[in-house]
């Protein structure tokens, strides 16, 4: 299949790496030249494991092509997904479908012959239609379909996810869209994977349905994790007991400082915008956003309180800033929230990541960035693990005490055990556990 892709980004660039991997010709299409150029050159833009060698082998293969031109990505293709950012308004919580629009009128002007146009950019329901119509209303002569098929991509885990992902949903009536989609995934079908066809409204709300779930499992154990913490119970074991049960589950049951990234954080805030916009107002998720955005802010107090009550002067040290391990993504990170209210209340902040430090500098001010996590432990009276990387899990302890001025370590997330930790010197502060 010939499979065009618009826009570079996370979601099309992975999934158009992992299409070609299937077998199939992928042109991929964005308006930046510069990053155009270094995709022709098998450079990956972003951070996410093992993607930049497969999307090497693609090169090498001739099975992936990069251009800055919307007709060479269109025109004789079977399908051409849309995978354009869709970011939260800053003045309200709508998803913004601008980039989506734009796409839908370029593909409208190039189509060549019957396509199926497939949104796979994260989107509210009902943009299925308006893609359509705008499509119509460019060129009423074009033959097409438009269908949905949402992507479930972890960062840090994207490929796996793609190429062995618990379902594939697909929304769309044409019968013959259904089928041009059931080839084009035809590897995942041949490994039994479940692929769900589906009316495009119904995935569309799949999608943040998914997220919002996930979400709100995080804020729930978060606020056990507080309940933990009052009554001296301990927050792991109580994930453990409850994740054992097989309708509860054990995944996303890790109390920390909330959830951020691309997905959680506009996804459940563009579920409560469709909800309020279409009179079924959608009150758990609601909550769940206004208490997550409270847990951030919360952090910052209980590494304050584990400092005595009085940070002002005193060196801070963070590791982690990325939103989760194995991504340099800074979006709606923790960090974000903790940092600046950190700084507001007197601390001198040091930081360090493994990754995401090259975004972090463009959106945090007066931060000292080290070079490894003993540097940043040198001379600190306060050390912070906000993001769970996995060099974080290996320290040397005795060499992070010993570089230290004090001896207080936050663990926002409980990568260390309690007595372990207190044995070793440390006073030590954990999420969910008294």
């Amino acid at each position: 299949m010939r499979i065009g892709m618009v826009g570079t980004g996370y979601v099309g660039l992975v999934s158009g790496t992992c299409f070609a991997e299937f077998g199939h010709t992928v042109i991929c299409v964005d308006k930046d030249k510069s990053k155009i150029e270094r995709l022709k050159n098998g450079e990956v833009p972003i951070f996410e494991p093992g993607l930049e060698d497969l999307l090497k082998r693609q090169i090498d293969a001739r099975r992936i092509e990069f251009t800055i031109d919307i007709a060479d990505a269109v025109k004789g293709c079977d399908a051409v997904f849309i995978a354009v950012g869709t970011p939260s308004r800053r003045y309200c919580r709508d998803a913004d479908l601008s980039f989506v629009h734009g796409a839908a009128r370029e593909i409208a002007q190039n189509l060549e012959g019957y396509t199926v146009i497939v949104n796979k950019s994260t989107v509210p329901v009902g943009t299925g239609r308006e893609v359509e119509d705008i499509i119509n209303a460019e060129n009423p002569d074009a033959e097409f379909n438009v269908a949905s098929n949402p992507e479930f991509l972890r960062e840090g885990a994207a490929i796996d996810d793609f190429m062995r992902p618990d379902r594939v949903v697909v929304g769309t009536s044409s019968e013959k869209a259904q089928e041009i989609m059931r080839e084009i995934y035809r590897p995942l079908y041949i490994n039994e994977t479940p692929i769900l066809f589906t009316k495009r409204e119904t995935a569309e709300i799949i999608k943040y349905a998914a997220n919002a779930f996930l979400a709100t499992k995080i804020t729930f154990i978060n606020e056990i994790a507080d309940l933990c913490e009052q009554v001296g119970a301990d927050v792991q074991h109580v994930a453990k007991g409850i994740g054992l049960d097989g309708r509860i589950g054990s995944k996303f049951l890790h109390a920390g400082p909330g959830y951020g990234g691309s997905c959680f954080p506009k996804d459940t805030l563009a579920l409560t915008r469709a909800g309020q916009k279409y009179g079924a107002p959608q009150r758990i998720v609601e909550t769940v956003v206004s208490v997550n955005e409270d847990r951030k802010a919360r952090m910052a107090d209980k590494i304050i309180s584990a400092a005595g009550g009085e940070v002002r002067g005193k060196k801070i040290g963070i590791l982690g800033v990325a939103f989760k391990p194995n991504t340099d993504d800074m979006r709606d990170a923790p960090s974000l929230t903790i940092v600046p209210l950190l700084q507001q209340a007197g601390a001198i902040i040091k930081a360090y990541d493994p990754e995401a430090m090259v975004a972090a500098k463009e959106m945090m001010d007066d931060v000292t960035w080290c070079k490894d996590s003993y540097e940043v432990a040198q001379d600190t009276d306060i050390l912070v693990i906000v993001t769970e990387w996995n060099e974080f899990r290996a320290l040397d302890l005795n060499r992070v005490l010993e570089a230290m001025n004090g001896n207080i370590l936050v663990d926002l997330r409980n990568i260390y055990a309690a007595e372990d930790m207190s044995d070793r010197g440390f006073s030590y502060v954990s999420v969910g556990c008294k």
